[in-house]
């Protein structure tokens, strides 16, 4: 089985309010749309928020492609939470790291499948991704 999954976050202010977008294909002929979002946040929340809504949407494990055009995510899920973990949830120069409880939830998301990430350029007309970006700024339209 082939699972494509395109997330994405949106924040009117940084912090305000935030949306988050998912786009699930499954074997190239069906698609699922996710969304949601908070009153009060900010985009990389956001960002976060989606991967895991993603991961969670599958309630057995999976082999899932994401797609992501936030270097922040995919950094930090492939570089920086080893670091972090090892550090007991403490950057580099010593601070709390942000946004620790997403971090936290996503690993645990993750553990239960078998993901490989992908960044994608954001806004560069790559479809999924687009439709991902509408959904996410589709909860803060309908929320303002």
């Amino acid at each position: 089985m082939l699972i494509n999954i395109y997330t994405d976050g949106a924040c009117s202010g940084n912090p305000g309010i935030g949306g988050w977008g998912v786009t699930i294909q499954i074997n190239n002929n069906k698609t699922i749309h996710l969304n949601g979002g908070s009153l009060e946040t900010t985009n990389n929340q956001m960002e976060l928020t989606a991967a895991i809504e993603a991961l969670k949407y599958f309630s057995k494990p999976k082999k899932i492609n994401i797609y992501t055009d936030s270097k922040y995510l995919k950094d930090g899920i492939l570089i920086w939470i080893k670091k972090w973990k090892t550090n007991g949830w403490k950057t580099t120069s010593k601070k709390e790291v942000k946004n620790r409880d997403l971090w936290i939830k996503l690993d645990k998301y993750i553990s239960e499948h078998i993901v490989e990430w992908h960044w994608v350029k954001g806004h560069a007309g790559n479809k999924n991704n687009e439709q991902a970006d509408f959904l996410a700024k589709k909860f803060i339209l309908e929320n303002k």
